[in-house]
């Protein structure tokens, strides 16, 4: 009986296909792979790298930690004080409001005849007490030296202001109206030498010195317009600012002998 060839095996045209699949796997972890690089945290990956060293050898990495990037720039926002901190904060500053109040009052007691001429003006802001005394009480026009009645009257507040610890600015300004004589050859020099003209008799009325600044201010800051003779003449002022620890605002209160 005659042995039956085999029959060829037909050649499998189809076998590029696999390997164009393997090529595209390949291609497709590659690029994942890129991306992965192009944004990747190197804290994570650090944090990554230690806890697969752990998993498959127990080998941590020694390298610090890096912060992202993105993250160490964000702003550290203050965590909210506990109730009974915020409660303190409360009662701290109704204390310092008070005792800011107090002076207030026993500043308009010791400048009482002033203030009824509309001379003294005393307010309170969290900033603290400011005393706006019109330069007509103090000095003569174009001087820095102070007048008889101005001495007494300041040296009541310095009795008031000797009992107490805050720091004072006295704050020298003038109107618009430009000076130029052989003493003061601007409005800056006038309003700065009558500033510390009120601080030199502070000091003298036994007031610590490491509490006073005396500042010149010209006819930068007016409180009234200079169109007016009005406004000029409360323009010209030296202005006593008694300072507490609490912060600034924009608001102020007028003081009265009933508060």
């Amino acid at each position: 009986m005659a042995r039956r060839k085999h029959e060829e095996e037909h050649e499998n045209h189809e076998r590029w296909l696999v390997s164009y699949a393997d090529f595209i796997t390949l291609l497709f972890a590659f690029f994942v792979v890129m991306y992965a690089i192009s944004s990747v945290n190197e804290g994570k990956y650090r944090i990554l790298s230690n806890s697969l060293g752990v998993a498959f050898g127990g080998v941590t990495s020694k390298a610090p930690v890096l912060k992202d990037p993105v993250e160490s720039s964000r702003p550290v926002l203050p965590r909210p004080l506990p109730a009974q901190s915020q409660r303190a904060n409360d009662a701290a500053t109704k204390r310092e409001k008070a005792r800011m109040t107090n002076i207030a009052r026993d500043i308009l007691k010791a400048m009482a005849p002033l203030i009824s001429q509309g001379k003294v003006r005393v307010t309170q802001t969290n900033r603290g007490v400011s005393v706006e005394i019109n330069a007509s009480v103090l000095f003569a026009p174009g001087e820095a030296k102070l007048n008889a009645q101005s001495e007494k009257a300041l040296r009541a507040v310095a009795e008031v202001l000797n009992k107490v610890d805050n720091d004072i600015q006295v704050e020298g300004h003038t109107d618009n109206v430009p000076i130029n004589n052989a003493m003061f050859p601007s409005n800056w020099e006038l309003s700065a030498v009558r500033a510390s003209s009120v601080v030199r008799l502070f000091l003298e009325s036994g007031m610590n010195e490491k509490r006073l600044v005396a500042m010149g201010h010209g006819a930068n800051q007016p409180v009234d317009s200079n169109d007016t003779a009005e406004g000029r003449l409360r323009n010209r002022r030296v202005q006593l600012m008694i300072l507490s620890g609490l912060p600034d605002v924009v608001t102020e209160v007028p003081v009265t002998a009933e508060d």
